[in-house]
């Protein structure tokens, strides 16, 4: 009895660490099991091609709104529909201007009496154009004739400037009383500067005369006359 409860006892404790190493044996399995699905996954997600295309982000463009077409100021339109007949009647204001030159000179009163009223539309226009012509004839003559005689003053000043002027008495010599003034046609006049110079006049209208700048002063000499000293008049 001994023997075979000895034998029992040791079947047992084999039986015991048989099982021992078969739970080992599992609880490695499973660990190793365990420990290569996590590597195989991830090789598995490493050598899965990419296929997803990269996104790209986009930011809408607002879109620009039309501009608001504001109304036509009806004022603005309505001055430039007044500005053109103005301009229309002011075209045909120096028309009117230059056929009315007897109009505007004469009072009505003037105009009934000279006759004109019974003149017709066009005749009345050839008298004006004619007027127009003449005043601007006038004009023209008075122009002439200013520019003239500011030629023959500054003449007579760069005349004078050399020490030397000669020129006509403008129309009769007066009676020279020491104290008279001479007057030239180049517009120069002269006044005696002795009082003891007296003569009595020549009997010849815009004889000649020059005057002469000497050291002592100017002398001026006239046809017919002795030479007797004179002062420019400003």
């Amino acid at each position: 009895m001994t023997a075979f409860s000895q034998l029992l006892a040791s079947l047992a404790v084999l039986n015991v660490r048989m099982s021992l190493n078969r739970l080992l044996i599992v609880t490695a399995a499973v660990l190793l099991s365990l420990s290569f699905k996590p590597a195989r996954s991830q090789e598995a997600i490493e050598s899965k091609p990419t296929t997803e295309e990269p996104t790209i982000e986009t930011t809408p463009i607002p879109r620009e709104q039309p501009a608001e077409e504001k109304p036509a100021d009806s004022s603005t339109s309505k001055t430039t529909t007044e500005e053109a007949p103005q301009k229309k009647s002011k075209k045909k204001a120096p028309q009117e201007a230059s056929g009315r030159v007897l109009q505007d000179t004469m009072t009505a009163q003037e105009f009934k009496a000279a006759g004109l009223e019974k003149l017709s539309t066009e005749e009345l226009n050839n008298l004006n154009a004619w007027l127009q012509g003449y005043r601007h004839t006038t004009e023209t003559k008075a122009t002439e004739k200013a520019t003239a005689e500011v030629t023959k003053k500054v003449a007579a000043q760069s005349r004078r400037s050399l020490d030397r002027v000669e020129s006509h008495v403008d129309g009769a010599v007066p009676h020279l009383t020491g104290h008279a003034i001479i007057k030239l046609e180049d517009g120069t006049m002269w006044k005696q500067a002795n009082p003891e110079d007296r003569y009595a006049s020549p009997p010849i209208d815009h004889p000649t005369a020059v005057a002469t700048h000497t050291p002592f002063g100017w002398k001026l000499r006239i046809s017919g006359l002795p030479e007797f000293y004179v002062d420019p008049v400003k």
